[in-house]
């Protein structure tokens, strides 16, 4: 307790896997939040923790790089939550499944104005109304994404992109015509194929 999250991952965890750079640190298990670096240097406790927008939950820290994508790391732990209801009470049952909607549409390219709006607005009400500890937990994801990484959900809805290059409904393939040679090899290797319109085209 008190030790900061630098010192744990990088001194005692031996940093980011594959020595890329550190984006996020998710705190407390699923209903957790989830910290940018810039709050590296946060000690960990019950306090810093809670003013940080996540908890100290089970313990864990899970650490992500500059390749997690953040909506969909939200979007993971609520689609989690949502099983892990047990549906005595509406705000729980029904609100975190329909976050889980809202963030499903996101990260597939549907999201439209005033989805970030209505996932925030939901989550503070789902936290307030909720019976136990699980409803009133469940929102850290999404409150503590929103609050640090907006702009990538701002960057899903607005601009159909996902900066981390996570989300394949979002991705687009160009060819850049001036530099094709025609060798065909970016549709050999392209998983989805998507490019191979595109060289006809060219």
């Amino acid at each position: 307790m008190g030790t900061t999250m630098r010192e744990i991952i990088f001194d005692i965890g031996g940093g980011v896997l594959k020595d890329r750079e550190l984006k996020a640190v998710q705190t407390g298990g699923p209903s957790g939040g989830c910290i940018p670096v810039s709050l590296i240097d946060l000690p960990v406790d019950y306090e810093e923790l809670a003013r940080a927008g996540s908890i100290m939950g089970s313990g864990g820290l899970i650490v992500m790089d500059d390749e997690t994508c953040m909506v969909d790391v939200a979007r993971y732990f609520v689609d989690f939550l949502e099983d892990e209801s047990c549906g005595k009470c509406a705000p729980c049952r029904e609100g975190i499944t329909r976050m889980r909607q809202i963030l499903d549409r996101i990260v597939e390219g549907k999201g439209k104005h005033g989805d970030i709006e209505l996932l925030e607005a939901l989550a503070i009400t789902i936290q307030e109304a909720s019976l136990c500890g699980l409803g009133a937990t469940a929102p850290n994801p999404v409150l503590s994404t929103l609050r640090y990484f907006r702009d990538e959900y701002e960057a899903h809805v607005y601009k159909k992109r996902c900066p981390a290059k996570v989300c394949k409904a979002l991705i687009v393939y160009r060819v850049v015509v001036d530099r094709c040679t025609g060798c065909q090899r970016c549709v050999r290797a392209c998983p989805m194929h998507k490019v191979r319109c595109l060289l006809r085209c060219v």
